[in-house]
């Protein structure tokens, strides 16, 4: 399975959740992108995600995430398809700019990337590693229905103790089901409607 730089998609429309819409990274999105970078570098967050990381592949999927209706740029997103993208499985990364987080932009983004990745292009697993002391996004993920696979040491991290990763997956069938509506629920007056010729048949 091969796939092709977001860039790449003239004229392909973003992909819309209830907060964000993913879209194409335009030269424009460059300095805001880039500030974000800074502003996670001032902080010394471990295992921080770059917007504007110089690996990119050309396998890579990266979006713009802006917000929906105002169309602010709150950060991107990139699906890393395993090498050379002929794997079914898939990992990503995900940063919101400061100013923009707990705001359920990036639970947003990430569900719009898992079924665009899942339901569009056929991939079958996504496995993301996320830093031990990163207790939000392992929350985040729970909530979003990842798993915990295994915890992988990192000889490299010591920031408060933490020297390991959490590997975390979901699947295709896990997603979908995660993303099934949720039944009614009947309020403490509910009853059930009646017509105007409803009547109780009191020979009961």
């Amino acid at each position: 399975m091969m796939t092709q730089p977001v860039g790449e998609f003239a004229g392909v429309p973003g992909l819309t959740g209830s907060k964000v819409r993913l879209r194409a990274i335009t030269p424009a999105d460059r300095r805001t992108l880039t500030g974000f970078d800074r502003e996670s570098a001032a902080r010394a967050a471990v295992g921080r995600y770059q917007h504007w990381a110089a690996h990119r592949t050309g396998d890579d999927l990266q979006f713009a995430i802006e917000t929906r209706y105002s169309g602010i740029l709150v950060g991107s997103i990139t699906a890393m398809p395993d090498v050379g993208g002929r794997s079914s499985r898939f990992s990503y990364g995900v940063g919101i700019g400061d100013s923009y987080r707990r705001c359920g932009y990036a639970a947003d983004a990430i569900t719009v990337l898992l079924s665009h990745m899942f339901f569009e292009r056929g991939y079958r697993k996504c496995v993301v590693g996320i830093y031990g002391g990163n207790v939000a996004s392992l929350s985040l993920h729970g909530v979003l229905g990842f798993r915990e696979v295994r915890r992988v040491r990192d000889t490299e991290l010591h920031l408060g103790g933490v020297r390991y990763q959490v590997m975390m997956a979901i699947t295709a069938p896990e997603f979908a089901a995660c993303r099934r509506p949720p039944e009614p629920q009947r309020g403490r007056h509910w009853r059930t409607r009646r017509g105007r010729h409803w009547f109780t048949d009191k020979s009961a």
